[in-house]
């Protein structure tokens, strides 16, 4: 009895503590503007480290494409232990034989070589012009990275702002509802309106609050997805310190093609994709001509470990050119050529993609701006049209059905607005991503850490206190329950 009492009392004041280490854990909060949040992203993304890893390996390549013009040296040695397999006779200066041996002996050598090319035919000039072709594609692909880290983090940080103005605007919704059915429910019981007003009121309140939920879970998944961008703890509290706004946009589309045309850097990696292109069929053509080197050599060897005796040296040129090789040059060449064609209309498709893309999100930004204005006075409109139905049924000349309609249509006008400005901010950052609109290199820096709220590490604490002052009265309890076992015993 005691045993099970004592485990009870453990269990009650585990959970207190259990509350108030959770409530310490997602106290967590970070304030943050749009500019901080592009800059924690491109710092800290994966996918922008990626592209500057790619672009280091490529600057690598590049480089050991152009060192394979200098000169080359290797060093050799060899050494072992080797004979004849059967007897070879010993003769002296006469030719008489003295003797039988297999010769069985060690042999040592060393050497050092050193080349260089003279020509090639054009295979290192053609695997040059494919690295540095790479390489700067690769530079041009870390450029794309930050431009498409840049709009993955303003749409993260815009999606959280647009998902507290929908919380916010269920919110609204509930509280609305919920006044309107404490006026109901009062005009009620006082016999003014049926029942049925009040069971429609009680209906479209509980939808609100179901919207809200919803409201609410997507805020949590919105700021969850901000922080994986930004490279924080996804259990962070975020406060944003911006809102979503109006700012107009001055340039035409005429503007928006010629600058992407300049600047976007799928465009340029097309283009160094055909200079690629136009390297390797270089390096293909190359399998028919001479190969020529210059070539000098030292050599020692002798029996005795290291080797390094009978020396000798070598200098001369080598010179070599494929003859006949059953068509493998060729087919390389035709291979180069059409690889080369891809290339080219690969460069086409991607200018024709990039135009579609900047007409559509241009397109789409001036859609979203139109709707802003047309919105902004439908919210007026509803709001009165909503004031008028609650006097109107208020004074009794007015329905209950009146009052839904227009809370219905208030809500679907702020949310319309809403959606207007979260499109309109989405959309230009989209053009400007399309545009190609260059984002400078961050400079390493450190940033300010989630600092815990006080505020809700007191009230976890106060929420703990409560739980334990719950615990000690059912151990109290059982102290006095086992007190009397005791002495009835």
């Amino acid at each position: 009895m005691f045993s099970y009492k004592k485990a009870k009392n453990v269990l009650a004041l585990t959970a207190a503590l259990t509350v108030l280490c959770s409530q310490s854990v997602f106290a967590a909060t970070l304030e943050l503007d749009l500019d901080e949040t592009i800059q924690r992203a491109l710092l800290t993304n994966p996918n922008v480290k990626i592209a500057e890893y790619n672009r280091k390996a490529a600057k690598a390549d590049y480089s050991a494409a152009k060192s394979a013009r200098g000169i080359s040296i290797s060093i050799n040695h060899q050494s072992g232990r080797g004979g004849y397999a059967e007897d070879q006779p010993i003769r002296d200066t006469t030719g008489a034989i003295l003797g039988y041996s297999k010769g069985i002996g060690n042999s040592h050598s060393n050497s050092i070589t050193a080349s260089l090319p003279l020509f090639t035919g054009g295979e290192l000039q053609g695997q040059i012009g494919q690295a540095k072709a790479n390489y700067r594609s690769m530079l041009s692909a870390e450029e794309q990275a930050y431009i498409e880290m840049k709009e993955t983090a303003t749409n993260g940080y815009f999606s959280m702002l647009d998902a507290g103005n929908m919380k916010t605007l269920c919110q609204e919704s509930v509280d609305r509802l919920q006044a309107h059915l404490d006026n109901v429910i009062a005009q009620y019981n006082v016999g003014i309106v049926a029942r049925a007003d009040v069971l429609r009121s009680e209906v479209e309140l509980a939808n609100a609050k179901q919207d809200l939920i919803s409201a609410e879970n997507g805020y949590d998944v919105a700021e969850a997805t901000l922080n994986n961008i930004i490279g924080t703890p996804l259990d962070t509290t975020l406060v944003l310190k911006d809102s979503l706004q109006y700012e107009p946009y001055d340039n035409d589309m005429a503007y928006c093609l010629a600058y992407s045309e300049e600047h976007r850097p799928e465009l340029k990696q097309a283009e160094y994709g055909v200079d690629a292109a136009e390297a390797a069929l270089v390096t293909a053509r190359s399998g028919h001509m001479p190969k020529v080197y210059a070539n000098a050599s030292n050599n020692w060897s002798s029996r005795n470990w290291p080797g390094d005796d009978g020396e000798n040296w070598a200098v001369g040129v080598t010179a070599s050119m494929n003859i006949f090789d059953s068509g493998v040059t060729w087919s390389k060449i035709h291979a180069a050529q059409e690889n080369l064609a891809k290339a080219k209309e690969t460069q086409r498709q991607v200018k024709d993609a990039v135009e579609l893309e900047v007409r559509t999100d241009y397109l789409g930004m001036r859609e979203a701006e139109k709707r802003i204005s047309t919105t902004q006075v439908a919210v007026a409109q509803a709001e009165e049209d909503y004031h008028i139905a609650v006097v109107r049924y208020q004074a009794g000349v007015g329905t209950n059905i009146d009052v839904m309609d227009a809370q219905v249509a208030l809500t679907e006008a702020k949310t319309n607005y809403v959606k207007a400005l979260y499109d309109y901010n989405t959309s230009k950052a989209a053009l400007n991503t399309s545009m190609g609109v260059g984002v400078p290199v961050p400079e390493p820096r450190t940033f300010a850490e989630p600092v815990e709220d006080t505020a809700v590490t007191a009230d976890a604490e106060a929420a703990a206190e409560n739980e334990a002052a719950v615990a000690e009265q059912p151990a109290a309890e059982a102290n006095a329950e086992t007190a009397q076992e005791q002495a009835a015993e």
